[in-house]
C-alpha cells in the first residue's frame, strides 16, 4: 500500500503508463479515503497494489524505510521504451545490477515513489 495525493493521476499512471490495471475503487466516505487496487491482470487472485487516498491530505513525506516497488516483466527494454513514450521518467535505464546478471530499471511515479523493473 502506498498513499498518494491525487489518486486520479496516480490510478493514470499506473493504468497507462505502467500497464497495470484497475481492479476495484472504494470510497470510504465515513474515513474520508479512497481505496484503489491495481493488479497486472483484472483477476482478484493476482497480487495488488493498493493506493490509498485520503481526502484530506495533499502531500507525503515519502520517508526513510520504505524502499521502492518491484515488478517482474517480460521485456524489460520494451517496457522503458513504452513507459518513455507515454510521458513517464525512467530514473535509471535497463541495465545489469552491480555485481550480478540482473536486469533492471527504476521508474519514477507522480508522487515520487521509486518503482524497479525487473527483467524475467
Amino acid at each position: 500500500m502506498i498513499r498518494v495525493a491525487n489518486l486520479d493521476r496516480s490510478i493514470d499512471f499506473y493504468t497507462s503508463i505502467i500497464g497495470l490495471k484497475l481492479v476495484r475503487k472504494t470510497d470510504y466516505p465515513h474515513g474520508k479515503f479512497t481505496l484503489a487496487f491495481l493488479s497486472i491482470n483484472s483477476n482478484d487472485d493476482e497480487p495488488f497494489l493498493e493506493l490509498t487516498y485520503n481526502w484530506d491530505i495533499e502531500k507525503y513525506e515519502l520517508g526513510t524505510a520504505f524502499g521502492h516497488i518491484a515488478i517482474g516483466v517480460d521485456d524489460i527494454y520494451q517496457i522503458c521504451d513504452e513507459i518513455k513514450s507515454k510521458g513517464g521518467t525512467i530514473t535509471r535505464e535497463p541495465g545489469p545490477m552491480k555485481g550480478s546478471k540482473s536486469i533492471l530499471a527504476f521508474v519514477e511515479d507522480p508522487d515520487g515513489y521509486k518503482i524497479e523493473l525487473l527483467q524475467r
